[in-house]
Formats: C-alpha cells, structure tokens, sequence
C-alpha cells in the first residue's frame, strides 16, 4: 500500500512546487539586500532608482526621462507572505513599459500609465517563504521587480521618487517610509495584531475572497503537454450583472486554446501558432482545428439553443447568451461556466507545470464597468461526480479572480433619469451630455448649457424631436432659452421618475422605462435608492419589487418585469416613418410607500425622489436638480400623469 501511494504524493510535491513558482518563469539568484533589512523582523521593501537619461521628444515644458528603477519585496518574519502586493505611489506621471517578476494588480497589462500610483502582484513568485523554512534562501524569501518606465518633468541629478511605498496584503502595518540618500526608499511592514484577517499560519493556500464577480480557474484536468480548465463566472452583487459579457486575458507561456465547451474565442485564428514557435514545436498539429493562438483572446458565451449541443454544450451553467443575473433577481442564472483545453510549449512539458493567465478583465453592453486582481492560488475546487455517486471530485488546482465594480475616470454613464411631479407642469429632462458628448462637432448645439425644462409629452418622442417642443414650452412660461439650445442626453436607457401623489398616510411614483436603443432587454431590472422614504415601501403594480440590502443598509427598492413582462423591446420606427418619430421601448409601473415607518419626510422637498437609480447594474445619471412645488397648480399639472399614463399605454399597444 504505501509502494503505490509515493508517486501520488511525489507528484502532488511536485505540483506545489510547480505550480507557485514555474520553472520557466523562475527568477535568477537574488541579490543581496540592503543592510537596513537586517533590522526589519517584518516585510522590507525597498524602491531604488538606479538610472534615467532625457529622451525624444524635447520639450521644456513636460519633458520625458527615461527611469530605471528596482523594487525589493523581502519577507523577513515568521510567516509566509502570500500572494504579496505593494503599492507604489507614483507622482511624476509615470508610465511604465515593463516590469520583471510582477503584473499590475487591477488586470491591466504593460506598457501603460502608473501615473496615480499602482499595485504590483507578484508573478511567477506569489509567496515569499520565511527564512525559518527555506535556511535563509533569499530565492525563496526575496522578489526584485525591475521597472523601466518613463517619467516627466524630473532631470538628472535630481531623482524621480515615489510619494510612498507600502504593503497591499490585508494584516499589516506600515509606517511612513524613511529615504537613504536620495535614490532609496525603504519601509519595514509588521504584523498589525490590532486587525483581525481570516487567514490562518498553517493554511496551505489562501482563503476565497469576496468581491463582486469571482473567477474560478480550475484546472480539472492535467497531461504532459495539455490540461483542461473549468473556468466559472459569478456574480455577487445584488445590482451587478452582465448582458453579453467579454472575457479576456493575457497568456504568459505561448499557451494557445486547442477545443472548448461552453463558450467561443469571438475571433477564431490560429495564424499567430502556424507562423510562430508552436507551429514549429507541435510540427504534425492539425491547427485548422485549433481555435485560438492569440496571446490575449476574448471568450464570448454561446446562445440559449447551444445547451445541449453534444460537441459544444452540455457544461453547467453554459450557453445563456451572455447573461449573468444577480442573486436577488434569480440564483440559476448568477453563474457562467466553460470548459477549455489549454496546449503548452517547452519548458512546461509536465503535468504538474501550471501556469495560470493573467490581466483578467471582463465586460458587457450597458453594464457596470469591472477591475479584475490577479490570480490567486486557493484551495481546489469541488465538483458532483460525473457519476453520479454522492461524492465530490476535486480539481488539480484552482485559482481565483475577484472583480470588482469601478467607475473609471472621465468615464459616462450609459442611462440617465428625468424628474416630474404632480405640482409642477414642467420636466426635469436628464442632463446635458449625461451619457458623453457628441463625437460630431459640426452639430450645432451647446455641451455645457443646462439642459431645457420640458413638457410632458416630450418625454415620449427621441430628442431629436423635443427641440420644438422645448422651445415653445420656454416662450410660453418665460424659462431660458439658450442658443445654440443644449445638447442631448445621447442615453441608451432613460427612466423618468414621476412624483403621482402625497398625502396624510402615504404616497406614490410612478416609474417608465424608456429603451432608446435598438438592442432589446431580456430580463431587466432596476433599482431606486431612497435615502429617508425606503423603509416605507409597500409594493410595484406592475413590476415585482423588493427592498434588497446594498452596503449593509435596506435602502434600495429593486423591480424587475412581471412573468412575462420582463422585456424591453428597442427603438422602432413610428407608423409612418416619414413624418411619426421613432418610438422607444417602454415600460411602466406605479410604486407605493406608506408613512408609517417614515414619520416627518418630506416627499416633495427631496425625500420623494432617488438618490440613486440603476438599471441592469448600471449606475444612471441623475438631475441636479429636482421639481420645484412653488408654482401654481393649474389645469395641467392634473391632467400631466393623465397623459402621460396614456400615452404610454397607447404606445405600448404598438
């Protein structure tokens, strides 16, 4: 019995070793560190720049300089560091071309801008072992990143530091790094015993972590030249999700895709492998069958009708179109999964050389923007059987990506929200340029005058068609007029939040969708948050609503369609296109909230309108300003949720 169990765990040594720190990627000898870490029984880290020079092209006033610099990450405690991640605080606007023996911890890849300081993670090296277990191997204790980059604005002799360097990892603490002359950074990270993590010293890999999305690459499969990897998306977010999502990453080993279940390369080539090293190495392949040899391919989902395919379906939670819900909107469809068999080249010929892909990042069409960490090295993962059998098969190894949702800067929203209410004739329309600007600068209107109040009508025909209307509203209640008049909202998605009613116990909204865009939207939801009136809430009549928890607090009504309602259908032509303007999408429901648990709002004041609106996970744009109840209630501010309620309706019946 034990004669057959060595090779299992030789090779599962073997593994471990391997897979932490491939031998192809392995970095050289360590150089020696600085005499100042010999006092730090914590994480030194040293940044010290060794070289720079004036490069093309010449100008005094932002010139570049080419920088050389050197950043010593060495684990000098009693427990291991792993996965480490540093942070650089880069302030002479940096751009960075290459770093040895690390990535950027946010998915992007080299050459890019570090110019608001950056996170390193390690790669291939992700764990600096102690000198307790390696006998004082600086191999294994010490990483050195070598950065080449380009800086302005700092000449020779005076020397381009950072603002600040400090340990990312969670259960530490830095204090304010101290400078060595005037090239050399150096800061001593401790334990901080005050903080509670939920990583413990004799855990062989580290807990999962939270966040947003996950990634599970699991390979579940490995041989000499080739494994299988299991990779599974999902969401953890309340309001995220994703509608025909994009998965991307960078290859770090000439590794091409061979065949895949579950999910397609959007772009099918094995040209890069014919012409290249593998076509060379794996001379007798067929590659008209291979489906991918791009260093950084993008993965896109299958559709509904290919779940069963034998040859390519037939994977849990494959084949939805690109379509990953929330949990609060339906658990089944949180998750996508795919099967793919990855080729390897030499020298990672060997079952247990695994090297994960790294700069992660995924996307859809009218969603929440996502940042992507690094892989990271967790316990395997755990299957059912194929069999059947109540047992669980686990995976060779597992990594896991965490996503989270970034609002990326001088980025736009994609939807925008408008403002009325039952004491005010006029609509606050979204804003100007709310979803960016128009790309044509010959047309002819103003990106920065506020956008114009509106009449109720307006709301249910393209922009293009307002101006008329807005105008002559202008001229009949003396509002502003601006020529060249405001440019539109250029929003996909608009969702008008109409103020119905107040009264002594309670009041009402109602909420209309529109779809200005030609792309439909199967399983819709959205969210309002209501900072004051949220606990109130009593229920949608024509949407399924439910106060959900985002943040720790229930302040956020979400609403999704009806069984059978949960469809948006896109911008179609008017009955007779050469004179009716093209018609949106729509839907519409009334909300209800009791005073009860909300004794003293005031509705009509703010507490009666979002703070917060979403749609699809997508964070809209809101007005900056909302209706005002200092005007006279005429005839037609009563007849305003009149019309627009049956014009809606009227619409609908198309």
């Amino acid at each position: 019995m034990a004669s057959t169990t060595r090779p299992f765990i030789f090779a599962l040594a073997l593994l471990t070793i391997y897979t932490s720190l491939p031998l192809s990627l392995s970095q050289p000898t360590a150089e020696a560190p600085s005499p100042a870490a010999d006092s730090c029984n914590g994480i030194f880290i040293s940044y010290s720049y060794t070289a720079g020079k004036k490069i093309p092209p010449t100008d005094p006033s932002n010139q570049p300089y080419r920088f050389e610099s050197v950043l010593t990450v060495l684990n000098n405690g009693d427990v291991d560091l792993k996965s480490w991640k540093v942070f650089v605080g880069f302030q002479h606007h940096e751009y960075l071309a290459s770093a040895e023996n690390a990535v950027l911890a946010d998915g992007t890849a080299y050459p890019g801008s570090v110019e608001n300081g950056t996170v390193f993670a390690g790669f291939p090296q992700t764990d600096l072992k102690t000198a307790i277990k390696t006998a004082g191997d600086l191999n294994q204790m010490q990483v050195q990143v070598k950065l080449l980059g380009t800086q302005f604005g700092v000449a020779p002799p005076n020397v381009p530091m950072p603002a600040n360097i400090t340990l990312a990892n969670d259960g530490f603490r830095c204090p304010k790094p101290s400078m060595q002359g005037k090239s050399v950074m150096e800061v001593c990270c401790v334990v901080d015993a005050t903080v509670k993590t939920n990583i413990t010293v004799d855990e062989e890999f580290l807990p999962r972590q939270n966040g947003d999305l996950s990634i599970m690459y699991d390979v579940i499969r490995t041989y000499g030249s080739s494994y299988v990897a299991q990779v599974t998306i999902a969401n953890h977010n309340s309001l995220g999700r994703l509608d025909s999502w994009k998965l991307s990453w960078d290859w770090m080993a000439q590794e091409f895709i061979n065949t895949m279940r579950g999910a397609y390369p959007s772009v099918v080539d094995s040209s890069d492998c014919i012409f290249g090293e593998q076509g060379q190495y794996w001379g007798d392949k067929d590659f008209a069958k291979v489906l991918s040899c791009e260093k950084r391919p993008t993965i896109t989902d299958l559709p509904l009708e290919m779940t069963n395919n034998t040859e390519l379906g037939l994977i849990p939670y494959c084949c939805r179109n690109g379509t990953i819900l929330p949990t609060t909107m339906d658990a089944s469809k949180s998750k996508s999964s795919f099967q793919m068999e990855v080729y390897k080249m030499p020298p990672n010929i060997n079952r247990s050389v695994i090297i994960p892909p790294q700069n992660w990042a995924i996307n859809g069409s009218l969603n929440p923007d996502y940042k992507c960490g690094p892989p990271v090295r967790v316990s395997p993962s755990q299957f059912p059987d194929a069999s059947g059998l109540p047992v669980n098969s686990t995976a060779v190894a597992s990594w896991q990506v965490v996503c989270n949702i970034t609002q990326a800067k001088g980025a736009s929203p994609r939807c925008c929200v408008s403002y009325s209410a039952y004491f005010n004739e006029s609509v606050i329309p979204c804003k100007t340029c709310a979803c960016g600007c128009p790309s044509n600068t010959a047309q002819t209107c103003s990106t920065t005058a506020p956008a114009m109040l509106l009449p109720p009508d307006s709301l249910l025909v393209p922009f293009v068609n307002r101006s008329v209307k807005a105008k002559a509203w202008a001229d009949l209640y003396h509002l502003p007029n601006p020529n060249p008049t405001p440019c539109g909202d250029n929003c996909g998605v608009s969702i008008n939040w109409h103020l119905l009613s107040d009264y002594s116990k309670g009041w009402t909204a109602r909420v209309t969708l529109f779809n200005w865009d030609e792309t439909s939207f199967a399983d819709w939801f959205a969210a309002v948050q209501l900072d004051n009136a949220s606990l109130g809430f009593e229920k949608m009549y024509s949407f399924n609503a439910t106060l959900v928890e985002t943040d720790g607090v229930n302040k956020t009504v979400f609403m999704q369609g009806l069984e059978g309602l949960n469809y948006v259908v896109g911008e179609v032509d008017g009955k007779n296109p050469a004179k009716d303007p093209r018609v949106p999408g729509k839907q519409q429901s009334v909300i209800s909230f009791t005073k009860k648990l909300t004794p003293g709002i005031n509705v009509a004041g703010k507490d009666g309108f979002p703070t917060k609106v979403f749609f699809n996970g997508e964070e809209c744009s809101l007005p900056d300003i909302i209706p005002s109840s200092a005007y006279r209630r005429s005839s037609a501010i009563w007849m305003f949720p009149v019309l627009l309620t049956l014009a809606v309706f009227m619409l609908m019946q198309q």
